[in-house]
């Protein structure tokens, strides 16, 4: 959402990384440490150290580290959102800038050049800083500008992933899944290394931030992760296959015409051979822009195709009401209704 703003305004994004960031927070909680060694002091060796500040290592760091930096960026102008705490909103007269942390690592968009600079440097006198530029690269996701906006992409990371597999050289097909029904969790003989299938698993997880293509047969595999057959490893297989022919597939984001959202939302009855629980799915755009996904096994057993469907509007209607409520505390308030699109009469 943050992106296809900044894109639309033409507004510059730029990367920024923070050196060392747990060891900027304050400790409020009284912890103690061993002397570390090659630095114990020989007239009381058996001292202990009272620390003021967070290291690396401690359950209280990631904590201190944010509590530390929300605190400096509320005396500069920021305030962090209730919609998600990753996000900082700098907003005065005709000013806008739009900060996300992960960690240590930051992506700043401002209204104007000018901002960006005072910004980064009253970041830079607090934090040990370093400007990485225009933004390139984030969380393990290339961005690629291009004429018409950015194109996001983790083709690196999908190449990772079908090398630690072995399938280098395996023939890519073109479905991420195959045409056949679901496969039972208790049919098949057991995967011997259970290890090497949750791995790749969860990686196939990550790589569906910018491939919701595959987001539907990842969660299938997911399902089987306590229990692997061979067969489910057939399955994580035939994405890998996939995915050794679209590395370069991702997602584009553009100037938007519209700032409408639009969510399309369709699910499968009494899908799953085990539970007999059922999948639904959605995409919510934002204009032109596919901004959210999801597939999802349902929670509950349902009666009927419609209690089915109506479960995924209910879904899609909640993220779509918090994306409305993210668009207003980002100052770009969508003036429409948001339009939802599911294929069942009964459930309309």
């Amino acid at each position: 959402m943050v992106l296809s703003i900044a894109v639309s305004k033409s507004w510059p994004i730029h990367q920024l990384d923070v050196k060392n960031a747990f060891l900027h927070g304050h400790l409020h909680e009284t912890v103690y440490m061993d002397q570390p060694m090659g630095f114990r002091d020989m007239k009381y060796p058996d001292h202990v150290c009272l620390l003021k500040r967070s290291l690396y290592g401690l359950k209280q760091a990631p904590r201190a580290w944010y509590q530390r930096f929300a605190d400096f960026a509320s005396t500069i102008g920021f305030t962090h959102r209730k919609c998600d705490h990753s996000l900082f909103i700098y907003h005065h007269d005709k000013d806008i800038a739009y900060l996300l942390l992960y960690v240590d690592d930051i992506v700043l968009t401002t209204s104007s050049d000018a901002l960006s600079k005072t910004l980064m440097n009253l970041l830079s006198n607090e934090f040990a800083m370093k400007d990485l530029g225009p933004l390139h690269s984030f969380l393990g996701i290339s961005v690629v500008r291009t004429k018409h906006g950015i194109f996001l992409t983790q083709q690196a990371y999908a190449k990772a992933i079908i090398a630690r597999s072995g399938l280098t050289n395996c023939n890519p097909i073109s479905t991420p899944v195959d045409t056949v029904g679901k496969v039972s969790s208790k049919k098949g003989r057991p995967y011997a290394n259970v290890t090497k299938y949750r791995s790749l698993a969860g990686a196939l997880q990550y790589i569906t931030f910018t491939r919701p293509d595959i987001s539907y047969a990842v969660q299938q595999v997911r399902l089987h992760m306590h229990d692997p057959k061979d067969v489910h490893m057939d399955a994580l297989k035939h994405i890998i296959r996939y995915l050794q022919g679209t590395t370069q597939i991702g997602i584009h984001i553009t100037r938007i015409r519209s700032n409408e959202l639009i969510a399309y939302t369709d699910a499968d009855w009494d899908g799953f051979p085990d539970t007999r629980r059922s999948t639904s799915g959605y995409c919510v755009y934002y204009g032109d822009n596919l901004i959210s996904w999801s597939s999802k096994q349902q929670t509950t057993l349902s009666r009927s195709s419609a209690e089915v469907e109506y479960r995924g509007v209910a879904n899609v209607v909640a993220e779509s009401c918090w994306l409305r409520k993210l668009l207003l505390e980002l100052h770009c308030p969508t003036s429409k209704a948001t339009l939802v699109f599911c294929d069942n009469i009964s459930a309309i």
